[in-house]
């Protein structure tokens, strides 16, 4: 019989979580009640009281202990930190739940708070575990909600207020879900060929696929992540919690957002997980020559080379002086590494759009990023030379190549 954890609060959603238990005992699972309410008693008992995930969120969030953690975020009154709090302690409690195999599933309805508190948790629970939420931030950005994780969302399409007509169903079909999602084998998320992360982007396709084909070959499983800002921040985590075993990292265009201030940035973090993990990488400038906006291109940057990708997404052209600080950080980021690395350099065109007679053609822009990556890469880093562009199959089947000797000298 699967549990399922029903995360909420109790006090202001006790009958939408008491209808919710019903409904996953007469699907044979076995709910559990965990309560993240502060200020108004709970109107149903729960399994897992307020006051354990508290204390647990007290010592996560606040680094002491507390045996009156409900009773201080009562007296403060101060709904943003009582959230905080409760959020930590509860993904605290259900990565200890989950790691011991007592919950099989996790699901929360709500507004913004149960979304926030549901995001919290699924970031400490593994990849394939059943994340649900039915919450109304489905219908709106739920990139801070989301984030890297394979949460499910549900819009319950009215709020979620009481019981009625459209509530019910909407509630029974996520409680359906869940306990269908907890009847998954550990066949299916087992893997036994090694994975390797592999970036692209529109403009690196070619180079994404032919890197793909030809792990195939070699028996490794390839998993893509496309550069928009949410892939990139995807891929360092998997690498960071040993999903990914080795990287094709040839797309780092988000570090040009990242620079410039364009809206497919993944962070401060990006390019650091396998330096920091000692998982091995084949790296390239693919996209680098690009910095993508959504809707209208900031004032400041009218007198740019900008090209139209599509009539959501325009591209402006890194310059000169971009490319060479994003060649000091790529090299800055990429010296700590512990295991195998490589840089691809591909000297006639970063992309599609700056080969040869292309919109973003700019040899000035790319010769000042290669001698920023030269000068900045430390000794034991090699820097593969090409006079091609990125997505001729020669980039792809080198960094193929490397990543099948890495991976074959690892293998016992």
């Amino acid at each position: 019989m699967p549990t399922i954890a029903l995360v909420g609060a109790l006090d202001t959603k006790g009958a939408e979580y008491a209808y919710l238990a019903d409904q996953v005992s007469a699907l044979g699972a076995a709910p559990l009640l965990v309560d993240i309410g502060v200020l108004d008693e709970p109107t149903v008992t729960a399994d897992i009281p307020r006051e354990r995930i508290a204390g647990a969120g007290f010592r996560d969030a606040v680094g002491g202990r507390s045996n009156s953690a409900l009773d201080e975020l009562r007296r403060e009154h101060d709904r943003n930190a009582a959230m905080r709090v409760m959020a930590r302690g509860a993904g605290a409690v259900l990565a200890e739940l989950v790691a011991a195999r007592r919950v099989d599933g996790v699901l929360a309805v709500g507004g913004s708070n149960a979304a926030y508190v549901m995001a919290e948790i699924c970031g400490r629970l593994p990849f394939g575990f059943p994340k649900v939420l039915v919450s109304t931030i489905a219908a709106g950005d739920t990139r801070a909600y989301v984030r890297e994780t394979d949460l499910t969302l549900m819009y319950p399409v009215v709020d979620i207020n009481g019981l009625n007509r459209l509530s019910r169903p909407v509630l029974g079909n996520a409680a359906r879900a869940v306990v269908g999602m907890a009847g998954r084998t550990e066949q299916e998320l087992a893997c036994s060929v090694p994975t390797v992360g592999v970036s692209m982007f529109g403009v690196t396709t070619a180079a994404g696929s032919a890197v793909v084909q030809g792990l195939s070959t070699y028996g490794v499983e390839a998993l893509t992540f496309h550069c928009t800002g949410v892939g990139g921040r995807t891929l360092e985590s998997l690498i960071r919690n040993g999903t990914i075993e080795a990287v094709a990292d040839l797309t780092t265009t988000e570090l040009a957002d990242e620079l410039v201030g364009g809206v497919c940035s993944a962070g401060p973090g990006r390019l650091t997980a396998a330096a920091s993990t000692g998982v091995p990488q084949v790296v390239s400038v693919g996209a680098l020559d690009m910095v993508n906006f959504s809707g209208t291109v900031p004032t400041e940057f009218a007198d740019r080379r900008l090209h139209p990708h599509n009539p959501a997404v325009t591209l402006m052209r890194t310059t000169p002086d971009e490319c060479t600080e994003l060649g000091r950080r790529m090299a800055a980021r990429l010296n700590p590494s512990t295991a195998p690395v490589a840089v691809l350099f591909p000297h006639c065109g970063l992309s599609q759009l700056s080969v040869p007679g292309a919109a973003f053609h700019d040899p000035d822009a790319d010769q000042a990023l290669y001698r920023a990556l030269k000068d900045g890469l430390r000794p034991g880093i090699d820097l593969y030379d090409f006079d091609t562009d990125i997505n001729d199959p020669v980039v792809s089947g080198t960094a193929v190549e490397l990543l099948a000797t890495w991976l074959k000298k690892e293998t016992p």
